[in-house]
């Protein structure tokens, strides 16, 4: 988490595929795996931060690591439950500084984000591919925030460089797919 934490603290990008991206280069980083829990909220919550949204993004950072690594490995097919919905979720969450007895609008809203970005997994279908479920996640996260709050993210067109490494690509039906052979 050190690594993550530092990376997003030193970034100034308002664009979380880019911040995505970098987390994601740092080398104990695998194809799967439960640290999509962490790293897919906190590119969110770093470009977000960026966009001049106020919240203490060290402190914040911290947090979606404690509440990431609860969560185990394989919920999308166990559970019902990605992590990369949960990780933006939680990241709005704690921007958001609600808990279970909060009843605002943000409570609301952290829920209709999770459940946006589940939609658009459940759409796909599997079988798992974290940095797919990653994309969605970070595509949803930014359209929701620009809907809900007025809050523009810079959000590129992304297309995958990862499919040559992952054995369950489900290659055209992905809408991040990009032929690499």
């Amino acid at each position: 988490m050190n690594q993550i934490k530092e990376i997003c603290l030193k970034e100034k990008s308002k664009n979380p595929y880019m911040i995505w991206h970098k987390l994601i280069k740092i080398s104990n980083v695998p194809m799967h795996g439960p640290i999509h829990h962490i790293i897919d909220g906190a590119a969110f919550m770093t470009a977000m931060y960026n966009a001049g949204v106020k919240f203490n993004l060290d402190t914040a950072l911290v947090e979606l690591a404690n509440r990431g690594s609860d969560m185990p490995g394989a919920t999308c097919g166990k559970w019902g439950m990605c992590g990369s919905a949960s990780s933006v979720g939680a990241a709005l969450a704690i921007i958001h500084e609600t808990g279970p007895l909060s009843s605002n609008e943000y409570y609301k809203h952290n829920l209709q984000l999770v459940s946006n970005v589940l939609l658009n997994i459940a759409e796909i279908g599997g079988p798992r591919c974290c940095k797919r479920n990653g994309f969605l996640a970070i595509k949803t996260a930014v359209e929701f925030v620009s809907k809900t709050y007025g809050i523009d993210l810079e959000c590129d067109n992304f297309s995958c460089d990862f499919s040559n490494n992952n054995v369950q690509c489900i290659k055209k039906r992905c809408p991040f797919y990009r032929r690499t052979e």
